[in-house]
């Protein structure tokens, strides 16, 4: 399974939550998605970044911990 991590270049809540992901070796499922690529996604996630979602669509929005990350894996 794979989680999208919405994101924006210099937001330091993305920088944390992403570091956090990293320290746990769930960086490598991650497939990244900029919100200002498109002005669709930067209009739906722009006051909620980071947000992590699982391939079945469950989300998670900034404050989140590893141990909610990983309930959406299962």
């Amino acid at each position: 399974m794979r989680l999208q991590f919405y994101h924006r270049e210099h937001c330091e809540l993305c920088d944390q939550a992403l570091a956090m992901l990293h320290q746990a070796g769930l960086d490598r499922i991650i497939t990244m998605i900029d919100i200002d690529a498109d002005p669709e996604l930067g209009a739906a996630y722009g006051l909620r970044i980071p947000v992590v979602e699982s391939s079945d669509g469950r989300a998670l929005d900034w404050p989140f911990d590893i141990a909610a990350v990983r309930a959406l894996l299962s």
